[in-house]
């Protein structure tokens, strides 16, 4: 179990950041070492890749805190804001279903939306975009939405928040690193008020799992840590075609091991 408990967290760490989905890759795992998928362990690793962020983009923060608080300027924590509303309203209202094991855990659903993102990933640079922006900042609140609707389509398995956001906001005008940036800073608010309902409502399989979440959100944390800065360094330069075509071969592989079991 603590074995598993610590693949499981690297694959998160790694996966959350790097859009290939972490959801997708958690659920193949749990699918091919146990069986079955437990989603609540899922969603506690959340903590681990929630604190790596929170330590990578702490000058960043601290900047938007200064800017609200000191200088009066509210631009970047609106559109902020304003991105996390669609997927916080639909995954409040949906949570049991999005939870069940006939959604969240099916591989069949990761194997086709790995696919589709995944090819919209490989085309994406060859796509009709908004006119360019400089930053998160500078998006205007009808195209900051746009990017919350995609964090909201990533609450499905295999989808990837950070792909699917990061997608977005290419096509509102950011550059890539710019709408990496944005992605994982508009991603912190959903993360937290996770976070919190997992505090509330399931604090009995926290205690009962103390030792194996610890682990497991320590790998979590320390892969994640890694998987941001890369990704932030490779978008500087690159684009996500590469991911894409990770994420297609991969449903590939999915679906011809499902067919044949």
């Amino acid at each position: 179990m603590w074995l598993v408990a610590v693949i499981l967290g690297l694959i998160q760490g790694l996966t959350e950041f790097i859009p290939i989905s972490s959801s997708g890759h958690l659920v193949i795992a749990q699918t091919f070492i146990s069986g079955a998928s437990d989603h609540l362990l899922l969603e506690f690793l959340n903590f681990g890749t929630m604190f790596a962020l929170l330590v990578y983009f702490r000058r960043k923060i601290m900047n938007i805190l200064k800017d609200i608080f000191v200088n009066r300027r509210y631009h970047l924590a609106r559109n902020i804001l304003i991105t996390s509303i669609p997927a916080g309203v639909v995954g409040f209202l949906l949570a049991d279903w999005i939870g069940s094991a006939a959604f969240f855990g099916s591989a069949w659903v990761v194997a086709v939306t790995l696919a589709l993102v995944g090819t919209v990933m490989v085309v994406v640079e060859k796509l009709p975009k908004a006119s360019e922006v400089k930053d998160g900042e500078a998006l205007s609140p009808w195209r900051a939405l746009v990017v919350g609707l995609a964090q909201m389509i990533a609450l499905i398995p295999g989808v990837s928040r950070s792909g699917s956001t990061i997608l977005a906001g290419r096509f509102a005008g950011l550059k890539p690193a710019q709408a990496a940036e944005y992605s994982f800073l508009a991603s912190l608010p959903i993360m937290a008020g996770v976070a919190v309902k997992l505090l509330i409502t399931d604090s009995d399989y926290l205690v009962a799992n103390a030792g194996v979440l610890l682990v497991s959100n320590l790998a979590a944390f320390i892969s994640g840590l890694l998987a941001v800065g890369f990704l932030m360094n490779y978008l500087a330069k690159h684009s996500l075609a590469v991911f894409g075509w990770y994420r297609i071969v991969l449903s590939a592989v999915l679906v011809t091991i499902l067919l044949v079991q």
